[in-house]
């Protein structure tokens, strides 16, 4: 009887595991296709405007990580959870939190727009899909993580993937500041990474569907009060203007997709494992060129499928053993 039991209880530790890889799946795939549809809408009016290069895609971060927040905020009241937003922001961890949101939110999703909005979404994919390789080494310096050969190996790879992309612009280009986009692409690739180390410490305390909507409202009101106001008057009419049109509300949707993005990762990492999950997620490099040519007419430039493809291969080696992503027990 003990035997079956033990059994029965490790076939559902196995489904429960099954389920985390397709929730890291998941989480892969609706980032892939927020960036190519935030990417297609930046190309609509009012953000194709000529007053500043830089205003634009601000704000459309702004809306994006505006209307995540408020998605995650009805997924918790659903879920009986509204009540812990106020007592958990009295904490210290909750404060490391709303850190960590200004790196992943303002430094690392304005420079994932704007690399997407001067450089196309799937080639900031590439590039913004190695931050796990660079979130590795920073573990290492600050928190005294050992780093294997196997790791090292990665990160070589990685950087090399992100080099091939980034290296020659797509041929026909209608990019004129695509190497500024590569170099935001960079900067959000680094502040995610710094988002991750933070999150991690600070998420031992916290819920992680309140961590999430703490960390998307937080991204939201830095960007409305600290942001915008630096991009100048422009940035606010545009956000009026954005709702005039559908193309405010276009990204409300987005902000949805990005909102089922981030609970799917958290949700995944408590079924499966850190490192499982974040070999599974970063495969949304794969999924924004997948969507970018299903959507977008994207040209597969060889250095484009190359470099993605090196860069894929880096980042499973950075954060596990490739054959852990295939062996699904508990242990």
């Amino acid at each position: 009887m003990e035997q079956r039991a033990q059994l029965l209880l490790q076939k559902r530790d196995l489904a429960f595991a099954k389920k985390g890889v397709g929730s890291g799946l998941l989480s892969g795939a609706a980032w892939g296709l927020d960036g190519v549809l935030m990417g297609m809408v930046l190309g609509l009016a009012p953000f194709t405007n000529n007053m500043s290069i830089f205003a634009a895609p601000l704000v459309g971060a702004c809306i994006h990580d505006g209307f995540a927040a408020l998605w995650l905020f009805f997924y918790n009241v659903l879920n009986g959870k509204w009540r812990d937003y106020a007592r958990t922001l009295k904490t210290r961890p909750a404060r490391i939190i709303m850190l960590a949101a200004i790196l992943g939110g303002p430094i690392g999703m304005s420079g994932n727009l704007l690399g997407i909005y001067f450089a196309g979404a799937s080639y900031t994919a590439a590039i913004t899909a190695g931050y796990p390789a660079i979130g590795a080494v920073l573990g290492a310096v600050f928190l005294k993580e050992k780093i294997s050969p196997r790791v090292w190996a990665g990160i070589l790879l990685a950087i090399t993937g992100s080099f091939i992309v980034g290296f020659v612009p797509p041929d026909g280009s209608n990019y004129p500041h695509f190497y500024l986009g590569i170099t935001f692409a960079v900067i959000s690739a680094i502040g995610w990474a710094i988002e991750g180390v933070l999150s991690t410490y600070g998420m031992d305390l916290v819920d992680s569907d309140i961590a999430i909507g703490i960390r998307e409202a937080t991204s939201f009101f830095v960007y409305l009060f600290a942001i915008l106001p630096l991009a100048g008057g422009v940035s606010y009419q545009i956000l009026t203007k954005s709702f005039s049109a559908p193309t405010g509300w276009y990204i409300a949707v987005i902000g949805l997709i990005g909102g089922i993005s981030f609970l799917s990762w958290y949700r995944a990492m408590n079924m499966t494992g850190v490192g499982r999950t974040m070999g599974l997620s970063v495969t949304f490099a794969i999924w924004s060129v997948f969507f970018g040519w299903l959507l977008n007419n994207l040209p597969l430039t060889p250095n484009l499928i190359i470099g993605v493809v090196v860069l894929f291969l880096g980042t499973i080696l950075t954060v596990g053993n490739p054959k852990d992503l295939l062996n699904l027990k508990i242990r």
